[in-house]
């Protein structure tokens, strides 16, 4: 008898294959989901994913981006286009709105960021629009409380991630239920690295926001960044303006989101820088994960994504 071989996948559809599982197990399981969207390239490649898992039907969840006010245009301008022609639904969240209702207050001083205050958005947000379930773009190659955390994350009715009521994942089994005031966070590529999501990308041929791009920019260094000059953002005694051409590996808060140098204007040629670095993008590009050791774990057990 002759056996019948099956063709393996390729790297890239089986990590497509894997989070369109998850995407397709979460949705089943919940209520009310939505997908976290920032407009960066980890949730475009969420969209793209979370499109083929229901083609070819419409995306059956909102997007929801929480706007600090302090984003990039290039960014917002991206956002709403790809809406429009994708016919997504949109919902938005506002760091402005929460500081103006008093429920956060606006940091002061040339170092102000309004990355941190997200984290009271969105769990507004969240209760607001009654979601029990979000998905978001986190990967676990970016920082090493990510790396520890499982594809569902649990949340507790404070929104608090406690790494130690994690749920075994074995054999992509997942447990996808919540308790009343609980809600799951859902991670369908973390187990892509950033080489992963740019070489999808140009398989795909998504379109992305011109900062990811290398450009001409008016920028300024702070302890060894390259932050975009802006209305917002105050300088310091020394530091001065001056153009480069830069791209960003990542998209923030423009207050804490740094550029690096590069010429890499073109698809191929990002794919070919990243496979060269090996610096990680948060830790090259991303002032809020340099304050302390342990900054992103005590933002996220705050509720952060």
């Amino acid at each position: 008898m002759t056996a019948i071989s099956t063709p393996a996948l390729s790297h890239l559809r089986a990590l497509e294959a894997e989070a369109i599982h998850v995407i397709r197990e979460v949705a089943a399981e919940r209520e009310r989901p939505a997908l976290l969207f920032s407009g960066g390239k980890d949730s475009i490649v969420l969209v793209r994913l979370a499109q083929k898992a229901f083609a070819p039907g419409k995306v059956p969840f909102p997007l929801l981006h929480i706007d600090t006010g302090h984003n990039f245009p290039e960014v917002i301008a991206f956002r709403d286009k790809l809406v429009q022609e994708s016919d997504l639904t949109l919902l938005v969240g506002s760091v402005q709105k929460s500081i103006d209702d008093g429920r956060v207050r606006e940091e002061t001083g040339p170092r102000a960021s309004r990355n941190r205050l997200q984290t009271v958005t969105l769990l507004d947000a969240i209760a607001e629009h009654r979601l029990d379930a979000c998905f978001g773009g986190a990967r676990r190659d970016e920082e090493r409380s990510r790396a520890k955390e499982r594809v569902l994350s649990l949340r507790d009715d404070f929104g608090q991630w406690d790494p130690r009521r994690q749920r075994p994942e074995l054999w992509d089994l997942y447990n996808a239920r919540v308790r009343p005031g609980e809600h799951l966070r859902a991670f369908p590529i973390s187990n892509w690295t950033e080489l992963d999501v740019w070489q999808y990308i140009a398989q795909e041929e998504l379109e992305l926001p011109s900062i990811y791009m290398a450009h001409e920019r008016e920028v300024f260094e702070r302890d060894g960044m390259l932050y975009a000059t802006s209305d917002f953002i105050t300088l310091m005694d020394g530091e001065e303006p001056f153009t480069a051409s830069v791209r960003y590996r990542t998209v923030g808060d423009m207050s804490c989101t740094g550029a690096v140098r590069s010429t890499a204007g073109t698809l191929p040629d990002v794919v070919a820088e990243i496979a060269a670095t090996n610096i990680t993008e948060r830790g090259e590009t991303r002032a809020d994960d340099r304050a302390t050791e342990a900054a992103m774990e005590d933002r996220k057990r705050e509720g952060y994504f």
